[in-house]
């Protein structure tokens, strides 16, 4: 094989992960044009056509996707090579990719960031955000972050965050022709504000008190997907929320929404860094879980 093809097969695969040009050459750091040759070179190479390209859009063909599909995994040795000659003498050091939720993200690591960057210089923190449950070895992570209670069994958790609690609230103007609710079941003669998971799952609201625990699914008027739109709209009086109470902390000690149903919402297991428990752990991967692990 011509190991000039080496490059010209990770521009390949970078340009299939990102379906644009443009876009994997900026993850790639080279101009566009010089994506479009290195591709062009390996079909010239290869007699054989790897990439559909549209003017919207580039997705690999039969062939291309064959090739990618047995491509992937060498790419992934290769940079775990890369990382470990980097890591030699237990440097924290390298790519560290990381999946999280956007909630994970706001409430647990957004704030510490700049200061984990600043500790580590020669780590580059890749955290993608996304909602969906993602198993870290198939979609090439490090490792990811969810609440402990949604964790596999055979993976190695850390908590990095405190307890967390649920709030329902509402505002002070939606109470006043209304009852306050006294008991979860009271909450199906209200209007109720609901969330919608990037899966489309919509979830049932989560109440526990001296070991009874009741899953509610609630009706109301909107169905959101993010909590900070929820809490806008309790504010604004369309109904009841049922968010994190970081979320809402501050509007309640302002007195601008108020919180019922106080004793039914528990304390729970915050979120975890997860990782397999049969994979080496990288010194970059101890450096993240060090310094966002949760005081005790």
């Amino acid at each position: 094989m011509d190991r000039s093809n080496l490059s010209q097969l990770a521009v390949l695969a970078t340009v299939a992960a990102h379906g644009n040009f443009r876009a994997a050459a900026k993850q790639l750091d080279i101009a566009p044009s010089a994506v479009s040759h290195a591709v062009s070179q390996l079909e010239l190479r290869l007699g054989v056509r790897l990439l559909a390209r549209t003017t919207r859009s580039v997705a690999p063909t039969e062939a291309g996707r064959r090739l990618i599909e047995r491509l992937q995994p060498a790419l992934g040795e290769i940079e775990a090579a890369v990382t470990a000659a980097i890591e030699a003498g237990d440097r924290p050091a390298g790519l560290l990719r990381i999946t999280a939720p956007r909630t994970a993200v706001l409430l647990v690591l957004a704030g510490r960031l700049t200061g984990f960057a600043a500790a580590y210089p020669d780590i580059v923190l890749d955290l993608v955000t996304e909602d969906r449950f993602q198993d870290v070895v198939q979609g090439g992570f490090d490792a990811g972050v969810r609440l402990g209670e949604s964790l596999q069994p055979d993976m190695i958790a850390v908590r990095i965050g405190p307890r967390i609690r649920s709030a329902v609230v509402g505002s002070r103007r939606y109470f006043m022709n209304r009852t306050v609710p006294r008991h979860p079941s009271d909450l199906l003669a209200h209007r109720c504000l609901r969330f919608r998971f990037s899966s489309g799952v919509l979830y049932d609201w989560e109440f526990e008190k001296d070991g009874e625990a009741i899953d509610l699914a609630v009706e109301g008027p909107l169905i959101v997907g993010e909590d900070t739109t929820i809490v806008r709209a309790a504010l604004d009086g369309a109904g009841l929320a049922f968010v994190f109470e970081d979320y809402a902390r501050e509007a309640i000690e302002a007195g601008r929404l108020v919180r019922v149903l106080e004793d039914w919402c528990q304390p729970f297991d915050g979120f975890h860094v997860y990782y397999p428990s049969g994979r080496h752990m990288r010194p970059a991967l101890r450096a993240f879980v060090d310094f966002f692990r949760a005081s005790k």
